[in-house]
């Protein structure tokens, strides 16, 4: 059996792969073995006694499997942990995230007309100081605080419409009193 040696390092430097990735034909060893050109190369890869073999693939499917659980909380227990909780999600980062989506509902609740200015300005102060844990507790306060308002205000009605049905009854008393003192002037 001839030496391939040269035939291998000329065919991996004509079709630009490494020696490993050569494939010669075992039953054309002669015909190969002959070929001492790059041209004669040329041609038994043309005629396919010469192959570069494909590139092996690497599989993702362990990978995939692997960040599927992940995902799914596995292998994120404290034998896994590098940094602090804090290096790891900084608390500032959840602090600006937070604040964000909290003025961005409070914003937006304005612009639909749900909240006034006022109740705008003193949610958003609460939301500074740390009074509302997420989106949904702002939510819930807005509806509280809408109702509370309602509320107020039906009972101020109320007590205007009383205080203005005392007042027609005392103009009403004090006329018949006149009206008595009269007759009784008069007799």
């Amino acid at each position: 059996m001839p030496n391939l040696k040269l035939q291998k390092r000329l065919a991996s430097d004509v079709l630009g792969v490494g020696k490993n990735k050569i494939w010669l034909d075992p039953n054309e060893t002669t015909q190969v073995g002959l070929a001492n050109s790059r041209n004669e190369i040329r041609k038994l890869v043309s005629n396919g006694l010469i192959i570069a073999k494909p590139v092996t693939g690497h599989s993702m499917g362990r990978t995939r499997a692997f960040h599927e659980a992940r995902s799914n909380g596995r292998h994120r227990g404290y034998g896994k942990r590098k940094g602090t909780a804090n290096a790891r999600m900084p608390v500032q980062t959840l602090w600006m995230r937070r604040q964000r989506v909290l003025r961005r509902v409070l914003s937006k609740y304005r612009e639909q007309g749900k909240i006034d200015k006022h109740l705008y300005h003193t949610l958003y102060k609460e939301a500074k100081g740390n009074a509302f844990k997420h989106k949904r507790a702002v939510i819930e306060h807005i509806i509280k605080a809408k109702a509370q308002a309602l509320r107020e205000k039906n009972l101020k009605t109320e007590a205007e419409a009383r205080r203005a049905r005392n007042k027609a009854a005392r103009d009403r008393r004090a006329q018949r009193i006149i009206e008595k003192r009269q007759t009784l002037l008069q007799e």
